[in-house]
């Protein structure tokens, strides 16, 4: 689910065609065509434009709202919810306890801004909540340590208060296990597994949080579960690909078109 897992999903592989195999039988008949090999995806290089590089809140706020996913990168089903978008000076802060309280914007982040969309409930199933975040910082190596940070809160508070009657419980952390040679759309990823628990909702629920990093931007992509969707079950809305892989290579794809060297 994280990492080169996700980028597998959504990167060149087998295509499904096979080596043509026509032709005459006879004994004159010429050699059948040799199989072609199977294109193997490349590791992810991209360098990007220095010129590019959002240097100022306002420079990083036009990338930011560029690149953020909305509802028609999660899927056909999936609409805006209200509010939509996060407000500009909010900047969320896992305290001592466990819970997420509203902090500051560390000076290190020039901007960040998060979209929230959802499939309402339908049909016997639940409101499906999701959301998308790109955070804009100053350098690469400090988006590099949000990338670590997020690692070390899911280890030091596996079970969370995300708000008043909202938490998630069980979480596991994980990075990419397959160094840069396994990265196909970023230069580094991470996910977050665990379940998802609200007062007006029966039951646990999946919870996933997936996020990647392309030099200066992280982007994440968050599923909190309802009833009637099973783990994968999120899949049916957009065929094969998971609306929250979907999401995020999306994001992945516009940062790269934001930041890459202009012919």
């Amino acid at each position: 689910m994280v990492g080169g897992l996700i980028a597998t999903g959504c990167s060149t592989g087998d295509d499904g065609r096979k080596p043509d195999g026509k032709g005459d039988t006879s004994a004159t008949a010429a050699p059948t065509k040799a199989p072609t090999a199977t294109p193997t995806p490349t590791a992810f290089d991209f360098t990007p434009d220095p010129k590019r590089a959002p240097k100022t809140e306002a420079e990083a706020r036009r990338l930011a709202l560029a690149v953020v996913a909305g509802p028609d990168a999660w899927g056909p089903e999936f609409v805006k919810r209200t509010p939509y978008l996060s407000d500009p000076d909010y900047w969320p802060v896992l305290d001592e306890t466990c819970s997420w309280e509203t902090g500051s914007r560390p000076s290190t982040v020039l901007y960040s801004l998060t979209a929230y969309s959802e499939i309402p409930a339908a049909g016997g199933k639940g409101n499906l909540r999701v959301a998308s975040t790109v955070t804009v910082h100053r350098t690469a190596t400090d988006a590099d340590w949000e990338m670590a940070s997020t690692l070390e809160e899911a280890l030091r508070c596996p079970d969370q208060r995300l708000r008043a009657g909202e938490r998630i419980s069980g979480l596991i952390s994980i990075g990419n296990s397959f160094g840069r040679d396994g990265m196909y759309t970023a230069e580094d990823s991470l996910g977050e597994r665990g379940f998802y628990e609200r007062d007006d909702m029966k039951g646990k629920q999946q919870y996933g949080w997936t996020q990647s990093r392309i030099g200066q931007v992280t982007v994440a992509v968050v599923v909190k579960g309802a009833a009637g969707y099973s783990e994968t079950a999120t899949a049916t809305t957009t065929g094969t690909v998971q609306p929250q892989a979907n999401a995020l290579v999306t994001m992945l794809h516009r940062v790269q078109e934001q930041l890459e060297v202009q012919s």
